[in-house]
């Protein structure tokens, strides 16, 4: 009997695996499988620090929101600011006063001095 040639398919396979792991050391990019598992583990970490990431972003918002308020004035600090600005329906998000407090100091000066007089 002659032999038979295998099909592609596992070797498209594998070859889809092979590349997404390229870049990984020693034998996690060149034996299959552990290349296999490294890919899974892999996805495994993105995904859950991609929640991870959100949520480091959102606490250094604040930290620097918090530290440019405290500067200005003792008695004023990010929770009362946060408070008066939904209390004044302003929508503007962590995200942006962060910015500001960085860039532009006076700005979110005169934004918290505008929210108490009011």
């Amino acid at each position: 009997m002659t032999r038979i040639r295998r099909g592609y398919i596992a070797r498209r396979r594998r070859k889809k695996i092979r590349l997404f792991a390229s870049t990984f050391r020693g034998a996690h990019s060149r034996l299959t499988r552990t290349t296999t598992q490294q890919k899974m583990r892999a996805l495994v970490s993105a995904h859950r620090d991609r929640g991870r990431q959100k949520r480091d972003f959102r606490r250094l918002w604040i930290t620097r929101i918090n530290a440019v308020i405290r500067e200005n004035k003792v008695s004023y600090s990010y929770s009362r600011l946060i408070h008066d600005l939904y209390k004044r329906q302003l929508l503007l998000n962590r995200k942006l006063l962060a910015q500001i407090a960085i860039s532009n100091r006076n700005c979110l000066y005169m934004i918290s001095n505008e929210i108490i007089k009011q």
